[in-house]
């Protein structure tokens, strides 16, 4: 039996001059299924020639966070039943949500108060204006699980200071709010407890003020991110050509820091991590987002159809919970020289665009 009255894992609705989208599936800290990223382009389309709506806020229902990322045991259950075209489905609907946001007519405002990782990212970090709080805890941690960054998440890494992009999409390493903005994840500091008001000043302010200008009357300076006192160590290591030399060089530098990363490292999937410092290298040299999107839809299809770490790494996060994936290779050391290639190079059956 269902539950015919069940709440819409969507909330849809409009308050004042603000059209609200709120994920709501808190009890999977509002993890994203093909249906929800149908329900939030729908939405999307209908107010883009409503002139009521003059501005889009995306938030998330419950304390925990505003999205936890893609549904992976969804996807981990499609490719191992050889449903590989609705995974397609998924991530072209989902890469086409997050070009939408950017590119919206109208301002686009994203809370990402809590956990926002993954796919969680494509829709906080492609806003025009990006809110964290004392409470975000961001993300791409992929490589976790086999995986690469997507979601325009490679868009967003290659264009960090330094080699920031390249730790942070290697480690799969969180950040809090003061990261975010520092990082360029985010473009605003709002405590939590001033949320509410936020929410209401957007949607009731009669003046003709912008929503960026709105937004500042509640920003505040975080505490100072931590990460600039680690640049030197990170940019000297993550610098190096391959994830080999990556290694080398953290563990080289004898810190307790650095051997952490490298041992860190040492524990992921070798190719994901090869397919990840080659995605946000190239995406760094892109264009525009849609052809970093493009980029990483090639890399998402080939381990959706031809490469077996990503079923293992869910299997071994989420599935089983053993904590013991077998990656193919199984080591750093046994990585191709060019390891990133053939999942820079392959063509899907379908195009992204």
């Amino acid at each position: 039996m269902t539950d015919s009255t069940a709440a819409p894992r969507v909330l849809v609705r409009t308050e004042g001059a603000l059209g609200r989208l709120t994920l709501n599936r808190p009890e999977a800290i509002n993890a994203l299924d093909l249906g929800m990223i149908g329900l939030l382009t729908q939405a999307l389309e209908a107010w883009r020639d409503d002139t009521d709506v003059q501005i889009v806020l995306i938030d998330g229902e419950g304390e925990r966070g505003m999205c936890a990322g893609g549904d992976v045991r969804g996807l981990h259950a499609q490719i191992v039943a050889g449903r590989a075209d609705e995974t397609a489905e998924f991530f072209r609907a989902e890469y086409a949500l997050n070009a939408m946001i950017a590119e919206y007519s109208k301002p686009v405002v994203s809370l990402a108060d809590g956990i926002t990782m993954g796919g969680g990212i494509g829709l906080s970090g492609h806003a025009a204006i990006r809110i964290v709080t004392e409470r975000s805890k961001l993300a791409m941690p992929e490589t976790r699980i086999g995986f690469t960054p997507d979601v325009g998440g490679t868009w967003l890494l290659g264009r960090a200071p330094g080699r920031f992009g390249e730790y942070f999409g290697l480690t799969g390493g969180t950040m809090n709010g003061a990261d975010a903005v520092l990082l360029g994840f985010a473009d605003h500091f709002v405590p939590s407890d001033r949320l509410d008001a936020l929410r209401e000043a957007l949607a009731y302010r009669a003046d003709p003020t912008g929503p960026a200008e709105i937004v500042l009357l509640f920003d505040e300076t975080p505490d100072p991110s931590e990460l600039p006192a680690s640049r030197a160590w990170i940019d000297e290591a993550f610098s190096a050509d391959t994830v080999a030399e990556i290694v080398a060089r953290l563990q080289a530098q004898g810190t307790a820091d650095a051997t952490a990363t490298a041992e860190l490292l040492e524990s992921l999937a070798p190719t994901g991590l090869a397919v990840t410092l080659d995605a946000v290298r190239e995406a760094r040299a892109l264009p525009s987002l849609r052809a970093a999107l493009e980029a990483e839809y090639r890399r998402v299809m080939w381990f959706v159809t031809r490469h077996p770490d990503l079923v293992e790494g869910i299997r071994a996060q989420l599935v089983d919970k053993d904590r013991n994936p077998k990656w193919n290779p199984a080591s750093i050391a046994d990585l191709a020289p060019d390891a990133g290639a053939e999942a820079r190079d392959f063509v899907p059956d379908r195009p992204l665009f």
